[in-house]
Formats: structure tokens, sequence, C-alpha cells
């Protein structure tokens, strides 16, 4: 029957959608181009889902009082909900559909009658509202902090920075004996091996991220979750799907049932997948259905199918009461100052938290990032870290530069490309301003912040020994870093000439150069700190001569 093969359409596009995704997440990694040209720039909507996902489009008006460029596509997904329901969730979503997979999985806390019972509704699946009601109400106070658990965030950040770099590293630990074997078959296998992976999904380079651990296990955490409760994450916390289903009780397609048909054998609970009674006898809970169509694949009677226009007794709004809803006000109301009680967004703040160029003053950075990690993932120098709390509490996974894993590469401007929201506003390498020869504003770079010396572990200022490594990678032109010939006494008292280093900050950009290709092995002799970032008016050391 046709109705039963509506199962296997959605698998179908299950699986679709999810290679998409990865596929799209695999080409945030920049590959070197044929010829070395030096045109770092991405060839794919990397950024697709994020213009799709109607929840940040709605935080980003409610902070920005705008939609950023392409979130205006969201309402491809938020118009057709209001006609057909939460498809997206059991059609498209990437994440829905790994919940999908984990929860078919065989669990011994899932047999039988409590499988049955744990597919029944619940009133903690309420929760996901509330917490979509306290993400809204804290965007309206200006921070994002809703982005935590976007599920497309989510799936990013948990994916490409923490799984994606252990895949890495797992399929280099086993290519490598046999590319270095003896045997000539296995060392040909082994090449070939690499060669094709290296074209498609391993990165170039091994990347490893800040807490990186920490997201993994998280996210496997939540996965795991679905082995006890069918798509726990959906069902109780996602904020995605909680404004989806309210979007969805205007919707025209309903499940018809057939109390006449049906013999009660439950066999409708037994995959759903949104909680949403199917069965007979009590009324069908539209805003909890994720239209994954296990119920009318499932009954041998054909008592279940979708239908425009039914006239039944249904739940169409998401059953949440008053007090949830004013819990909900209250919790967007009063996050929002507690988060922000020690944030150090004036001078107290972290001297070493170094946003990507082109990122807004802090207020509006933290008021538009959705801390999704694809300007970490996209990085070609690794340069770029979720933090933990450098920012404080609300700036929790949102990135910084981490000078000596990696620097600002100068003609780069990736994270920019990508940044779905606007946090880190879309600059060229001309705006940006540290390419030699491209410049349009030779006075005003972008500026990251200023490089600083610690004397007392510099090598010529502090042993004699001649060093220069920091001016040779200075990037910009002329270079921020120069050197003075100086004369100085060994330890032995013979008398030596030596170029000392020194910093002139009008030119210093706080690329990180310096401090990433200092010799010293534990605490670099040269840092960069915040303080002349062009993002903040109030966090300069430079009095400008008019």
């Amino acid at each position: 029957m046709a109705r039963s093969r509506l199962p296997l359409l959605r698998r179908a596009s299950q699986i679709f959608f999810l290679l998409v995704f990865m596929m799209l997440l695999v080409f945030t990694t920049l590959r070197p181009t044929p010829g070395g040209t030096d045109d770092i720039h991405l060839r794919a909507p990397v950024r697709l889902f994020f213009e799709l996902d109607p929840l940040v489009a709605v935080a980003n008006a409610f902070t920005s009082h705008a939609l950023y460029r392409g979130l205006l596509w969201s309402l491809v997904i938020l118009l057709p909900t209001l006609l057909l329901g939460r498809f997206f969730c059991g059609w498209i979503c990437p994440m829905g559909t790994l919940q999908h997979f984990v929860g078919n999985m065989h669990s011994e806390s899932k047999r039988g009658k409590q499988r049955i019972d744990s597919n029944r509704y619940k009133r903690w699946q309420t929760l996901k509202y509330v917490v979509l009601i306290a993400g809204l109400i804290a965007a309206y106070f200006g921070s994002m902090a809703i982005g935590w658990l976007d599920p497309f965030s989510l799936l990013v950040r948990s994916v490409g920075l923490a799984l994606l770099p252990a895949f890495n590293f797992a399929m280099r630990a086993v290519l490598a004996p046999l590319e270095h074997s003896n045997i000539a078959f296995i060392k040909s296998t082994g090449t070939a091996l690499h060669g094709a992976l290296q074209a498609t999904v391993l990165d170039f380079r091994q990347t490893h991220f800040a807490q990186g651990l920490a997201l993994g296990i998280l996210f496997l955490v939540i996965l795991a979750a679905s082995l006890r409760v069918t798509r726990l994450w959906c069902r109780s916390i996602c904020p995605l799907g909680a404004l989806l289903g309210a979007a969805s009780r205007f919707s025209i397609l309903g499940l018809h049932k057939d109390p006449a048909a049906c013999d009660k054998c439950n066999r409708c609970l037994l995959n759903c997948q949104g909680g949403d009674d199917p069965i007979g006898g009590v009324p069908w809970r539209k805003a909890e259905c994720l239209m994954c169509m296990n119920c009318v694949g499932s009954c041998p009677h054909d008592s279940l199918q979708f239908r425009f226009f039914r006239k039944e007794k249904e739940v169409a709004s998401p059953d949440i009461g008053r007090r949830k809803a004013m819990t909900g006000v209250a919790a967007g109301a009063v996050i929002v100052p507690l988060m922000r009680a020690n944030t150090g967004m004036g001078k107290s703040r972290h001297d070493r938290l170094l946003r990507p160029p082109g990122s807004l003053e802090e207020a509006d950075f933290l008021s538009r990032c959705i801390r999704c990690g694809e300007c970490m993932k996209v990085c070609p120098n690794n340069s770029l870290h979720p933090i933990l709390d450098q920012a404080g509490l609300e700036g929790l996974w949102t990135p910084t530069l981490v000078p000596r894993i990696g620097y600002c590469e100068p003609s780069c401007v990736l994270c920019s490309e990508v940044c779905p929201t606007g946090a880190i506003w879309q600059l060229t390498p001309k705006e940006k301003g540290w390419v030699v020869g491209v410049s349009e504003h030779q006075n005003q770079p972008v500026r990251l912040g200023t490089a600083f010396y610690d004397r007392g572990r510099c090598l010529p200022w502090a042993e004699a020994t001649e060093c220069i490594v920091c001016e040779e990678w200075c990037p910009v032109s002329p270079k921020a870093i120069y050197v003075q010939e100086a004369q100085v006494i060994d330890s032995t008292g013979v008398v030596k000439t030596l170029k000392q280093p020194r910093v002139d900050p009008s030119r210093c950009v706080g690329c990180g150069a310096c401090e990433y290709a200092c010799p010293l092995q534990e605490r670099p002799a040269v840092y960069v700190t915040s303080i002349g970032e062009s993002r903040s008016p109030s966090s300069q050391i430079l009095l400008s001569r008019k």
C-alpha cells in the first residue's frame, strides 16, 4: 500500500539531508588548490542549514531587530510548517536523524510494554517550550545563549570540533603503518586509501580544539539518551522543535483515527518518534508529532492516515500552562544579568580574549554569536578555539584566537564568510588590510590586539642570545616588530652586539604570528593581548593625533 511506503520515503529523505549536512561540514575544511593559488575561499554554501533554521532567524531578529544575510531563507521551513506540521524534524533535521538511528538500536530499557509506555506523551515534553521562551526572552535582552541548544549549532560544534578531529587522528594512525609497510601491495593500498580519504573527508592537517573532549562526550551522551527514551533531545529540550511545534498548531494536515478499525494493538506506539499519542481513544497531540509516518506504516488495519482539513478532537497547541510560560519568561529575563554580572565587558575582561577579525564589539558579539563553531572549523591555521570562562558564562563556546596554537592568516577572512548571524561581520582581504599591496585602508587595518614583550624571557634581552624569529614572522608591512642593535655583556664578560626586538603598536594588528613562532617552549616571550583591538573604542593604548 502507498501509506506503508511513507516511512521508506522518510528514511530516504533523512539519509539524503544527513549526507548533505555532513558533506557541507567536511567542506569547511580548506583544501590546497592546484597551482598553489592564494585565493582562500570556500566554494560550497557551508552555512546553508543555518540559513534554513527558523530558530536562528527569529532569535537573530530579537537581538538585532533585523535579519542578517540569508536568514530569510528560514521561511522555506517555517511557512510549510504552518501547513504540514513538524515535517522538518522528521524528514530533514540531521540531529533528529541521528537520534532516530540510535533510538532504533536494541535497548534493554525499551522492550515490550516499556517501549510502548515510553512512547506515550509525557508532561516533561513541555520543557522544550520553557527553554524556547527563556531563550527568546534572553535574545530580546541581547543574549544569543539559545545558540547553545540550537540543533545545528550543537551538531557542528560537536562533530566539527570533536568527532571529525578524532576520526582524522584514528584514520592517520591506521593508514600510517600501511603506507610504511615493506610489502608493496600493502603499501600501495595504504597510499591509495590515504589519497582517497585525503581528497574527501580527511583534513590535510591534524587539528585539535580546546574542550573538544568535553564537547564530544556531551554529544555522545545526548545520542545515548535516545537508547532510553526515543528522541529524548527532540521531545524535551530542542528549542527549534518547540518553535516548529508551536507553528504547527495551524497546520491543515493531521492524523485521522478510525476507531471502528482500531483493535488497540498499540503497534503504532512501537516506533512513534514524537510521543504524540497516535493510539485510539485519546486526542492526537499535533505539536508533538514529527510526521515520521511510522504509525501509519505500522498499523495493520489501516485505521491511521494523514488527511487535510480533518475535523477531529486533537490537542493543537503545545500543552504548556500559564505557570510554565511565566517560568520561561522569568528565566530568560533573569539569566542575562546573572551571566553578565562577571563577564568583564569593560576593563576587567580577560586580556587574552582575542576575537576573530571582523567581530562586533563584545556586547553585540554575544548578542549574535550562536556558538556554532563554523569559524573554528574553517580556520586554516587551527587558531580559533571555543572558550570556557574568559568571557564569563555567557561567552561559553564562543571563539577566541589562541596564537600559541595558530596565528591569523593575513589574507584569510573565512571566519567572516561562514558566520551565519553577523557576529563576525563579512570582510574582504582588502577591508581586513593585512595583505601588502591590496589594502584599501592602509592606515586603518582590522586590529585584533597588540603584541608585548616579556623582556625577562626574551633571549636577546634576558640571555644575550641572538634571536629575531618574531621579526622574521611578522607579516605586516612595514613590520610591526623591528630590531635595534645593542651592546650587551654575556655571562663570560664578553661584549656582544645583538639585535633586540621591539613592537611598534601603531603597526601591530595582533595576528599572533610572533607569539606562534617564538621558540621558547613554555611561555612565549612575546604575547598578544586584546588591547588596541579595532572593535572596542575603549580598549586603546594610543591616542589619535589630530
